[in-house]
């Protein structure tokens, strides 16, 4: 089975050699040529005929959307995947506008990375899902999650509700039948996680939200 050619857009060339190396370490995956600004993609894609282009937003002579756009208008078998270190839902509109197959960010781990090239060199669509979550949610006028609070996992998010109730740690520990250590712990690691020193600052912080969550649905009133 013939290999994925693949070509690689980044005016950082540290990270081409990165992805590179790990693109050439797989049987199914090959790397035909590499490209650092939009113009010289939209060269290369003539020259090396790629299946797939992975090609990063942000470039130092313009638009990697651009870009996108230009390769799909005269290659149009070529499939294109964007590659950001940004989660910007502009973007990710414009990347779909511009006919990008995929769509995901930078901290993708490498096993995933391999994966979405070859899903999108399938033929398949892919955008990230936190990201086009977000989108959805935007579009829906759902009030945005603040990025902070995504840090918390579940637990620490329900501690956090009850420190804002203002309750200490040993009736925390009892409400959720937990040792008190234990409940010490998550609160250092919450506050660490929203880059607060103070208890009191996360307490705040939680009043905030739930306030915000009220204004954006406040409860239905009903009539007698």
């Amino acid at each position: 089975m013939a290999k994925l050619r693949v070509l690689l857009v980044d005016d950082h060339e540290v990270v081409r050699q990165g992805v590179k190396a790990l693109l050439e370490a797989q049987d199914t995956v090959k790397v035909v040529g590499e490209a650092g600004t939009a113009s010289d993609a939209v060269r290369r894609v003539g020259y090396d005929s790629p299946d797939v282009v992975v090609m990063d937003v942000r470039l130092p002579d313009g638009s990697g959307v651009d870009a996108c756009r230009e390769i799909r208008s005269r290659f149009p078998d070529v499939k294109v995947l964007m590659l950001t270190s940004y989660a910007d839902e502009e973007a990710l509109v414009s990347a779909i506008m511009a006919g990008a197959a995929g769509y995901v960010l930078k901290r993708i781990d490498s096993g995933e990375l391999v994966r979405s090239i070859e899903r999108v060199g399938k033929g398949e669509s892919l955008l990230d899902p936190e990201m086009t979550e977000r989108l959805f949610r935007k579009i829906r006028g759902e009030a945005e999650e603040d990025p902070l609070l995504g840090r918390l996992s579940p637990q620490e998010r329900r501690i956090l509700d009850l420190i804002a109730e203002g309750m200490t740690n040993r009736e925390i520990a009892d409400e959720l039948f937990l040792a008190e250590k234990t409940v010490k712990n998550y609160v250092s690691n919450l506050l660490g996680k929203l880059e607060m020193k103070r208890r009191s600052e996360a307490a705040a912080y939680a009043a905030r939200l739930a306030a915000s969550r009220r204004r954006q649905y406040p409860p239905e009133e009903w009539e007698e």
